[in-house]
């Protein structure tokens, strides 16, 4: 297993992890199905991978030794000055993947990024039921911060979130 940065040339199979991601759990933003369903082409996938390049923001990918995706965690800084000190988080991994230690690790390189980039705050929402992603963006350092009260619907049932968050300190 490696993770390193994603490129331009992951877009297709990053693609393809990411459909067969919302197959697998009720608990990423797409339906399953519905990622492809919206997408025409993966141009606007592309366009983020290189942006997430020039606007320094971190976009990490775990590959098999095959060299196919099995999981990501991207930051996205804020652009303005006043929130260019944050980042939002967002990941997912494949179910056969995991408790194998590949989001601790997504997480500590995470902390690296931040510290070398200046943000100071990392934030995400996670589904209130998803126990086992609370546990470890609590074993991550993030602490609930809030409720996002009937924020999505999952199989036609009104679902909360919980904000999270974490200040990042020069010697974490």
């Amino acid at each position: 297993m490696t993770i390193r940065p994603i490129t331009t040339k992951d877009t297709g199979l990053f693609f393809e992890m990411m459909c067969r991601l919302d197959g697998e759990t009720d608990f990423m933003l797409y339906e399953p199905g519905e990622r492809r369903e919206k997408t025409k082409d993966t141009s606007l996938l592309r366009e983020k991978i290189e942006s997430s390049v020039t606007k320094g923001d971190l976009f990490l990918i775990a590959v098999c030794d095959g060299g196919e995706p099995v999981g990501f965690i991207s930051a996205e800084r804020g652009r303005l000055n006043r929130v260019r000190h944050t980042a939002y988080i967002v990941v997912g991994l494949l179910t056969e993947y995991r408790g194998r230690g590949i989001g601790t690790e997504f997480f500590r390189r995470l902390d690296q990024w931040a510290r070398s980039s200046g943000v100071t705050r990392l934030e995400l929402t996670v589904e209130c039921a998803n126990e086992a992603a609370i546990k470890l963006y609590e074993k991550s350092g993030f602490k609930i911060e809030g409720t996002r009260s009937q924020s999505m619907k999952v199989n036609g049932v009104l679902t909360d979130e919980f904000y999270m968050g974490k200040i990042v300190q020069s010697g974490d």
